[in-house]
């Protein structure tokens, strides 16, 4: 590197520098007043200033992408604010309303978000998942010829407790993982102390026995000069030896407790004397303050010694707060300078009074840096997102079977997809958490085959030995092989449902796990939705129809999980024909962009699309008499709900169900015939689209917009407001409990709300009154309780 190139880095460095540590601190002015402060991280911002520094504008291409650590936003957002893609304004509200987010993030900031991050760890092995996607997108015949990227993640040490990391690491050894790269700020320092001694041995262990180079990235360039001095050897020892709290104390103290410590502890050794003697206070605080993480040289250097696509981590070390009054002391996560103490930074930086906004305000040569960034190349071709054209929908694949269940039906309607030869099916991706048999996948991956980057053989098969699983796994394989960690399910779907915008290629991935586990892996799902990756998640069996497997294997609250979470959209079809055209409508919902204008029927934002889930069943259904297509029917079951009967002048009970508890619900239907009349019977194929519509149509109409109403309101707006709604899942009653708040009808709701238990399907819904008998049951108590009203005559 050249002397004028490595003067710009150290400016662009110490510019960053100043841009985070100034609109943390002005956020906080802005907000002082009556407000509790936001938070600091100053300290941990100053932390990766100068790794971001060597990688933004030295290191990375066009074709990287980079997962940064949450603390560091502020560099981020200063970094893309010199290349003129942040504003001012947004940074002048960072962390205000409409402000740059205090985390960076794809869909909420303008500047070019690789990965949005938050959550601790998940943005870590996200990056793991992202290269396995980005490999399985290369070995197809359909996808362009690109350029490899890396995938890099900037990591905290502290972020090393969370258990999804080490997950990833096993998957990434099982898939051959490559061009993955993981920076660690060693700073040594989490929110409640400072870490344990030794933590960096451990790090290189378990690295290593996975697979990866470890890069250690210790000493700076002064340290290393100064290592060749007579006392230098001395030094070194001493620094090795070093307690990590002992060593942040110091440098939070300064220049003069250095040399005092450093002359007491080794002040008699050959050339040491002499060595502390040639520095000033300041410039010795310089040298011991410079670790390998905070040497542009040493960075740079390092990082260009890589010359292979093996998976790397750079463990390098650093100190919190680095640049700042706040460097090193134990108390500094949130910490942040006071009044006096910026203006002081501000000074040393070289920063005038009244251009604290000016892009070059730290940078002593402005003209040659502004010339400089015109050759970065991670820039050069602007922002770095693709588009990739949408998939055209050959329409449902409708099954003729008189009696299967749910998920049976999902697995025939994949394998329908696996025997043609069309865009969609090209695109799909399966995986599941070693569950890819028992969630019906099989027959996909049978006639698919399993994703590998080389050829591996079917031993089975080549042995001769009789299976019904005839896989091989290839470069052409759609099925992505997990182990059980559903933390992992959920980070995989997450980066291929981003293909389209990280590589430019389309995906459709769908992912299988078993109903109840969906929660083990809810911070991961919930990480995947904020990114706005499109997959489709299929949760099955569901429920305590789930009778044999005992009840930590009975999901209860999944519904709500669905109807619950943005980005998401829930179905739970009970019949064949309803699961053909949902997941037709999903292959189609799943690549949508457009924007958030609400449909005037529904009130639903359909136009900007989203992921889907799915809660199916094991339980066989017998089919409705008659195959369903017609367009009413298409539209009803993705609006969120139907009449299987419908209500009359005369109808005292509404029976609405969601799910496979659709035979019962019948059944007490025609018992109850003969004493209340036209007993009706609502389908809720998903409780979500009918909640949100609803919830809008509301808001709407808070808003002025009086004409605004949703499907749920259209579907029981002909119900008489005497009858009384009863509603059935095999979940938790709050699923549709608020039924009867759309037009005040009173309800009784029925569902789940225990631990379930071992025992048949018939002994589980009867003890949880979810039964035949438990729905006539109600409607008889909700006569009794109205005997002495008139039908028709409001109770009010």
């Amino acid at each position: 590197m050249t002397p004028a190139k490595l003067e710009c880095l150290k400016d662009l460095e110490r510019q960053a520098l100043w841009h985070a540590c100034w609109m943390i601190h002005n956020a906080n002015h802005l907000r002082e007043k009556g407000e509790v402060k936001v938070g600091g991280h100053q300290a941990s911002s100053a932390s990766l200033v100068s790794i971001m520094t060597a990688l933004y504008f030295h290191v990375l291409r066009p074709e990287d992408r980079v997962a940064v650590k949450p603390h560091a936003s502020p560099v981020f957002h200063g970094i893309q604010y010199l290349m003129g893609n942040q504003t001012q304004e947004k940074l002048q509200n960072f962390r205000g309303f409409g402000g740059a987010q205090s985390y960076p993030s794809r869909t909420k900031d303008i500047d070019d978000v690789d990965f949005s991050t938050g959550s601790v760890g998940l943005g870590v092995a996200i990056t793991a998942f992202a290269s396995i996607v980005q490999d399985y997108i290369a070995a197809k015949s359909w996808s362009k010829d690109r350029p490899a990227g890396r995938m890099i993640a900037l990591v905290g040490d502290a972020e090393l407790d969370e258990g999804n990391i080490y997950e990833c690491l096993q998957e990434g050894w099982k898939h051959d993982l490559r061009n993955t790269w993981w920076v660690i700020d060693y700073n040594r320092q989490s929110l409640d102390g400072v870490v344990r001694e030794g933590l960096w041995q451990r790090i290189e262990g378990i690295f290593t026995a996975f697979g990866w180079d470890v890069k250690v990235l210790k000493y700076g360039a002064l340290q290393h000069s100064a290592f060749k001095e007579p006392g230098g050897e001395a030094l070194r020892g001493w620094i090795d030896r070093c307690p990590n709290q002992l060593y942040s104390a110091l440098t939070f103290q300064g220049g003069g407790a250095w040399r005092k410590r450093l002359s007491d502890e080794i002040g008699g050794e050959a050339g040491v004397t002499e060595l502390l003697a040639a520095r000033s206070d300041e410039q010795l605080s310089d040298l011991m303050n410079n670790l390998g993480g905070h040497c542009i040289e040493t960075l740079t250097r390092t990082f260009e010694s890589i010359d292979h696509d093996r998976p790397t981590v750079f463990l390098a070390y650093t100190i919190k707060g680095w640049g700042t009054p706040l460097a090193g002391h134990k108390d500094n996560h949130a910490g942040l300078m006071t009044k006096a103490q910026m203006e002081s930074f501000q000074t040393r930086i070289g920063v005038k009074h009244g251009e604290e906004w000016e892009k070059f305000g730290a940078i002593r040569s402005p003209e040659r840096v502004h010339n400089f960034l015109k050759t970065v190349p991670f820039f050069a071709e602007g922002r770095r997102r693709f588009s990739a054209p949408t998939l055209p929908s050959v329409g449902p694949i409708f099954l003729d079977d008189r009696e299967l269940s749910t998920q049976a039906g999902f697995g025939k309607i994949l394998d329908a997809l696996a025997q043609r030869d069309d865009p969609i099916s090209a695109r799909i991706v399966t995986t599941a958490p070693d569950v890819t048999v028992s969630t019906n996948l099989g027959p996909w991956v049978n006639r698919r085959g399993l994703f590998a980057r080389e050829q591996l053989p079917d031993t089975f098969r080549d042995e001769r030995v009789p299976s019904t699983q005839k896989w091989e796994f290839g470069p052409a394989g759609q099925h992505i092989e997990l182990g059980i960690a559903e933390m992992n399910l959920f980070l995989l779907l997450g980066a291929a449902g981003l293909s389209h915008s990280l590589f430019g290629e389309r995906l459709l991935p769908i992912g299988t796990v078993y109903d109840p586990f969906v929660a083990r892996g809810l911070d991961a799902l919930n990480y995947a939705c904020y990114q706005d990756a499109r997959f489709m998640i299929v949760g099955t069996p569901s429920g305590v129809t789930l009778a044999p497997e005992g009840g930590a294997h009975q999901s209860i609250g999944s519904q709500l999980i669905g109807m619950s979470q943005d980005g998401l959209a829930s179905f739970e079809p009970a019949y064949l024909d309803e699961l053909s055209v949902i997941m037709d409508w999903a292959f189609d919902y799943m690549q949508r962009d457009g924007d958030a204008t609400h449909d005037p029927r529904t009130w639903l934002r359909d136009e900007t699309g989203g992921s889907i889930y799915l809660r199916l069943t094991t339980r066989p259904l017998e089919q409705i008499a008659l195959r369903r297509e017609d367009a009413a029917f298409r539209q009803g079951v993705i609006d969120g709900a139907y009449w299987l009967r419908k209500p009359s002048a005369r109808t005292r009970i509404v029976l609405a169900y969601q799910g496979c508890i659709a035979p019962e619900v019948l059944m007490a239907a025609g018992s109850m015939a003969e004493t209340y009349g036209d007993v009706a019977v609502l389908a809720v194929t998903s409780a979500d689209r009918l909640n949100a519509g609803w919830t809008a149509a509301q808001r709407a109409r808070r808003h002025g917009h009086l004409g605004a109403h949703s499907h749920i309101e259209a579907v029981l707006g002909n119900v008489s407001r005497a009858a009384n709604l009863i509603t059935v899942t095999d979940g938790h009653p709050a699923t549709l409990g608020w039924l009867g708040s759309v037009h005040g009808h009173k309800t009784v709701s029925l569902g789940v709300e225990h631990f379930g238990q071992t025992g048949t399907i018939a002994d589980l819904y009867a003890h949880f009154g979810i039964d035949t008998h438990a729905i006539i049951e109600t409607a008889e108590a909700l006569t009794r309780s109205e005997a002495a009203i008139p039908f028709g005559v409001s109770a009010a």
